[in-house]
């Protein structure tokens, strides 16, 4: 009898190991999986392009309502409300500086840093692999090649002290929240990746458009710019192909492509820079919200009147 309860005492134990191992092999796995950068798991990092490249969105139309009184499309894809330089710019931002979230200083001079190397990037992309420019800051004191200059290297310091400090933990919190309510971590990771994948597409279809767009463009109206023989054969190939032709003018055609990118411009042979809105016959803008124009003109017979 004693001998048989030795026999169990001892499979219990070994039971009790095996489990324990288990467990901790279990643990160990699930750490393996998840890919971190810096601390932070990748399922957090593209959460975080999503989230932050929408509001991005939201911040750059209300800009455009106060700067230019339209609401006019400030985003970065043919499709979708996602402006994808505050998307990147957050996550590399946040990776590189979370650490430092009591250190205003740090934050400001990170941030001033790290979002004009991104927004300088950024512009020279748009540049010379789709030979368009995005925004120009030539006409700005202290600018660099008119991709950077020090007003908005200074916004993105105090934007760094603003979502180190304070956005990105509420961010953390809802994305928390949010986890609790979508109780399947699967479910969460394919909402996730089919959001990512569907802006790549959207990003790929997006290049394409926009590259289009700006031969027809610069052809059709007899731009001259440098590189003009190659842009006329390129003209010549895409758009004497009728299936593509037909295609590009139902889903790219000029009122979708300045309708979604109404601040397109090219430089010319003489360095002027012409805007694409200028050249075809389709109001830029989703909305006038407040007349600009009308607005200084009744500025102007206000002063007169004064005698001023």
């Amino acid at each position: 009898m004693e001998r048989k309860n030795n026999v169990l005492k001892n499979i219990k134990k070994h039971t009790e190991k095996n489990e324990v191992s288990n467990l901790k092999n279990n643990s160990n796995q699930d750490k393996k999986r998840v890919f971190k950068i810096n601390g932070i798991s990748i399922w957090s990092i593209l959460a975080y392009f999503i989230i932050y490249s929408i509001l991005g969105y939201i911040i750059e139309t209300l800009y455009g309502i106060c700067t230019k009184g339209v609401w006019e499309s400030r985003q970065s894809f043919l499709y979708g409300p996602f402006c994808g330089i505050y998307g990147l710019g957050a996550i590399i931002m946040i990776i590189f500086l979370y650490k430092y979230q009591k250190k205003y200083n740090v934050l400001f001079f990170g941030g001033f840093i790290l979002g004009s190397i991104i927004e300088y990037i950024v512009s020279w992309f748009g540049e010379m692999i789709l030979g368009v420019k995005w925004w120009d800051y030539s006409g700005m004191p202290l600018n660099l090649n008119g991709r950077i200059c020090v007003y908005f290297s200074i916004f993105w310091g105090f934007l760094g002290i603003y979502l180190i400090a304070s956005l990105n933990p509420k961010i953390d919190k809802l994305i928390n929240w949010t986890k609790k309510k979508i109780k399947s971590a699967k479910l969460l990771k394919t909402i996730t990746i089919t959001i990512i994948l569907l802006l790549l597409i959207d990003c790929i279809a997006t290049g394409f458009a926009i590259s289009f767009f700006k031969i027809r463009i610069i052809v059709e109206n007899d731009i001259d710019i440098k590189n003009r023989n190659e842009v006329i054969k390129a003209y010549d190939s895409i758009y004497g192909n009728e299936k593509l032709s037909e295609f590009i003018y139902k889903f790219w055609g000029d009122k979708k492509m300045i309708r979604t990118f109404p601040n397109l411009k090219v430089i010319d042979k003489n360095n002027n820079i012409i805007y694409f809105s200028d050249l075809i016959d389709v109001q830029p803008y989703y909305l006038k919200v407040v007349d600009k124009n009308n607005v200084n003109s009744n500025e102007e017979v206000v002063d007169q009147i004064k005698g001023e």
